[in-house]
């Protein structure tokens, strides 16, 4: 499992433009699974994504996490994640899950967030979304379960 995340001000996302989930101030989160992801690998990433110290506290040092400064995360599917560029010039997703296993993981990891309490917003999985977003920093992370790239 993979994710990027994202300190923003703000991010929104779209579906044939009809904005379909929306944060202030928190973490965008694009969330690839990966054919041999499972429920542990879920519950790890939730665990980390929620309690990364990347806010600025009083000093302006990242030391706080997104439930210190009560913030929300807006949570995209993104196979393309797992796409493999070695070889050739188009990109190969062999190692991406396909939707029957992908689409309950992320659902796992959209509820588990909600379930901190954080604030959870969502694009449409499997659909051709646009994601707007201010990064703030800029602050961008790669976080893999598999703790190897």
């Amino acid at each position: 499992m993979r994710a990027v995340v994202q300190r923003v001000s703000r991010a929104a996302v779209m579906v044939k433009e009809a904005q379909c989930g929306a944060i202030d101030e928190g973490l965008v989160v694009l969330l690839g699974i990966s054919s041999t992801d499972r429920p542990a690998d879920t519950e790890w990433l939730i665990d980390k994504v929620v309690n990364l110290r990347i806010f600025a506290d009083q000093q302006g040092k990242m030391n706080l996490s997104l439930q210190d400064i009560a913030g929300g995360m807006l949570i995209v599917s993104q196979f393309t994640l797992f796409g493999d560029c070695r070889k050739g010039r188009r990109p190969g997703f062999s190692q991406a899950a396909p939707p029957e296993i992908a689409e309950p993981l992320y659902r796992q990891f959209v509820d588990g967030v909600a379930r901190t309490g954080i604030s959870t917003a969502t694009g449409v999985f499997g659909a051709d979304m646009a994601v707007e977003l201010v990064n703030d920093g800029p602050v961008t992370l790669l976080l893999d379960s598999a703790k190897t790239f």
